[in-house]
């Protein structure tokens, strides 16, 4: 059991890790989503740039204990990310492509927002 938990927690860290460089793009068709993604985009910065663990890394780790293992060397990222998904080198690049698509999609959510709210029919009949 505690493997296939471990599994789970992978899955939903990855699943997290995608919610936070792309789901700025889900707040173009539903806006309250963007709430969620500021604090998952904030803590997904919190843990990386401080000592505070993640939760899910700490979950995955307990249960890497129940099965006889030790913690995932060097964390989530450096176990399962770097030098296996996404090289070492182009680190610096993806951090760059990841921030910009944050910024895009905050841009384009910001843009549907307000095209929306300029369509109301309060505001045809001010211009009309």
């Amino acid at each position: 059991m505690a493997h296939f938990l471990a599994d789970v927690t992978v899955a939903v860290h990855i699943l997290a890790l995608l919610f936070i460089g792309l789901g700025g793009f889900l707040a173009w068709r539903w806006p309250r989503v963007a709430l969620v993604h500021v604090f998952f985009a904030a803590w997904g910065v919190l843990v990386n740039v401080t000592p505070i663990p993640c939760p899910l890394t700490a979950a995955e780790n307990f249960f890497r204990h129940q099965q006889g293992l030790g913690d995932l060397p060097g964390g989530f990222n450096a176990y399962y990310l770097y030098d296996t998904v996404v090289p070492s080198s182009l680190l610096p690049a993806v951090a760059v492509i990841a921030l910009s698509l944050v910024i895009l999609s905050y841009v384009g959510a910001y843009q549907r927002w307000r095209h929306r709210h300029d369509d109301t029919p309060a505001h045809r009949v001010r211009l009309g």
